[in-house]
């Protein structure tokens, strides 16, 4: 299945299933958004409601108000190559916050306090249920599905000291989606490639199999340290090719149009703008 959550055409957020250009709406009193129906896991369970033609609805990113959203650095050989660093035995973690989140469609911000930023296509999961000290070979059954994941980064932000928070989480500057993709529609996610786009240059691409820490081993170490509940997000790093390390640098501007997409997953496409 593809979830998304959305605006109706009355402005009234939802969320509901994709069939081909429809969206059937799902929100019910029970569960009024997406991360209400995996936590109480009634998902697979809720009527139908209302059909949307897709173009008449506003997406919102995926998990809109996700309570915990954590990120992976350093997490494909070739990115720790182009960045000079050395290979940790444990995988760096970052946090971002959720109104640094967009949807699919909608324009990503350019921080005015910064002239480096930067592309980082990742691919996201969604928790399902509530998930703490989970051993790696059980971490698939915490995993609701994927995503598209751009981690706008304000290099300059993100290297004032050696924590990389302050450049990971302006606000607008992580686009999500455009859907929650459901394990079953994924053949073979290890093979599934991760490209990024810039004005239709193709700047990353790498296969999920590249990852230095794969999916279970993330979920148990981040586990380990906090616990997770349905909706909660990993951002599982970046291939390399940033615009950062290029030479010349290969910033994001303005006007400009990144794509992230992720085989069967999608396609997350954001513009640029300049923060007002």
């Amino acid at each position: 299945m593809r979830y998304v959550s959305f605006r109706r055409p009355d402005g009234t957020p939802s969320f509901g299933r994709i069939e081909g250009e429809t969206i059937v709406e799902l929100a019910t009193d029970a569960a009024p958004s997406l991360k209400a129906a995996l936590t109480d896991g009634s998902l697979s369970d809720l009527a139908d409601g209302a059909p949307y033609a897709a173009a008449d609805v506003v997406l919102l990113p995926v998990i809109p108000d996700p309570a915990k959203i954590l990120c992976v650095g350093l997490n494909y050989a070739e990115h720790v190559k182009e960045t000079g660093r050395e290979q940790k035995v444990h995988p760096a973690i970052f946090v971002r916050y959720g109104d640094s989140l967009i949807a699919d469609g909608q324009p990503m911000v350019k921080p005015t306090v910064t002239e480096r930023f930067d592309y980082e296509g990742e691919l996201a999961l969604v928790i399902g249920k509530p998930a703490h000290k989970v051993a790696a070979a059980d971490a698939w059954d915490y995993v609701a599905g994927y995503a598209a994941f751009n981690d706008g980064s304000a290099r300059d932000w993100q290297r004032h000291n050696i924590q990389f928070t302050p450049g990971k989480t302006f606000p607008g500057t992580g686009g999500f989606g455009p859907a929650l993709v459901t394990p079953d529609e994924i053949d073979d996610l290890a093979a599934l490639r991760v490209q990024t786009r810039l004005n239709g240059e193709l700047v990353q691409d790498q296969p999920v199999s590249d990852m230095i820490w794969d999916i279970p081993t993330v979920i148990e170490y981040v586990t380990a340290f906090t616990p997770l509940s349905p909706g909660d997000v990993i951002a599982t790093g970046t291939p390399g090719g940033v615009g950062d390390k290029r030479t010349p640098p290969l910033y994001m501007k303005a006007g400009d149009k990144v794509e992230v997409t992720i085989g069967t997953i999608g396609t997350l496409s954001n513009r640029i703008i300049d923060e007002q």
